[in-house]
């Protein structure tokens, strides 16, 4: 059994490495630090992430500089509508040796990598986004009747485009459950933008290093699963699950007139996992309130949708979702 004394050293050097790795994805990836911060609790929970932003955002850039600082083999598939599941799983063809004996050899596709970047995820067709379905959950793909393993670890950073609706299939609420958080990348503010222009246009730019090996990653997940969580904080997470759960008895009337389906089980497993990782990067041994508050957010705001006469008041999912956390947290501080 780990002393807790050795428990505390080992997450203070993860911390250290932690923040070396946010400096160096930070100097090619300028001022989104939430953005970041985000994509690396996804990493550190052996999750998936989800980035919703425009083109032209650096979303690309991001996923890159994730692969060479946390040390993973990275492959990239642009979806297309024509995109086959064969084109992203690998399929099997017919060799002949020389003695004319013919056998089946299997050529893997991209997705047999530690971390897979989706672009445009949204324009596959249902029949190829299907072949995610397992990929994402189990770590395991099948082809041809026969289960072959990913690679471990193995992360999807998949990327959207909120405006340009055209051509494209919605995700599939399965699929968009198997997403650990959904990272929302915005425009940057005028200084931000201001620094990006004169980092990218000169003659060098910032080059990314490797601070994590996958083995250290690996060790990293693990360690964050052992990091101790409070009573308190675990109530608040169930708190927060149910109360957006419309048929379950005592949610707000606010949240009953509202929301279509509420989040499952995962997302207090999300939740769970996510709040210790914020912890983990800004240096504390354990999460609080605020951690739960803050995730919020990214883990429930794809885990759950608004009825049709809320969508016609125009009504705001993020709204509803940042005002109930934080009067839950008001309400546990005050009890």
């Amino acid at each position: 059994m780990t002393e807790p004394a050795d428990l505390v050293s080992e997450i203070e050097a993860l911390e250290e490495k932690l923040q070396q790795a946010k400096s160096s994805i930070t100097r090619r990836f300028i001022g989104q630090e939430r953005v970041v911060d985000l994509t690396l609790t996804a990493l550190l929970c052996g999750g998936h992430a989800l980035l919703i932003g425009l083109p032209g955002l650096g979303k690309t850039r991001l996923v890159e500089t994730l692969s060479t600082v946390m040390g993973l083999h990275g492959n990239r598939i642009q979806f297309t509508p024509d995109l086959m599941p064969a084109d992203i799983l690998g399929s099997e063809v017919l060799d002949t040796a020389e003695d004319g004996s013919r056998n089946f050899r299997f050529i893997p596709g991209p997705i047999f990598c530690e971390l897979l970047m989706a672009d445009e995820i949204n324009r596959a067709s249902p029949r190829t986004q299907s072949a995610l379905l397992q990929a994402m959950q189990e770590r395991t793909v099948t082809v041809a009747g026969e289960d072959r393993a990913l690679g471990v670890p193995f992360h999807v950073l998949a990327t959207q485009n909120p405006i340009e609706q055209e051509g494209t299939y919605p995700l599939p609420e399965a699929q968009l459950d198997r997403f650990l958080v959904q990272v929302d990348v915005n425009y940057p503010d005028r200084q931000t933008e201001r620094d990006i222009l004169l980092a990218t246009t000169g003659v060098a730019e910032e080059e990314a290093h490797q601070i994590f090996t996958k083995e250290e990653l690996l060790a990293a997940q693990v360690l964050l699963r052992r990091m101790p969580v409070g009573e308190s904080v675990v109530e608040l997470i169930l708190d927060l699950v149910r109360a957006f759960r419309p048929e379950e008895p005592g949610v707000s009337e606010r949240v009953s007139e509202t929301v279509a389906w509420g989040p499952g089980p995962r997302a207090a497993q999300a939740l769970m996992m996510t709040v210790r990782a914020r912890a983990m990067l800004q240096g504390r041994l354990a999460p609080n309130a605020e951690d739960v508050l803050d995730m919020a957010r990214p883990v429930l705001s794809h885990r759950m949708a608004l009825n049709f006469a809320a969508r016609a008041r125009g009504d705001s999912l993020a709204d509803l979702i940042e005002t109930t956390a934080a009067g839950l947290v008001r309400a546990e501080a005050a009890a």
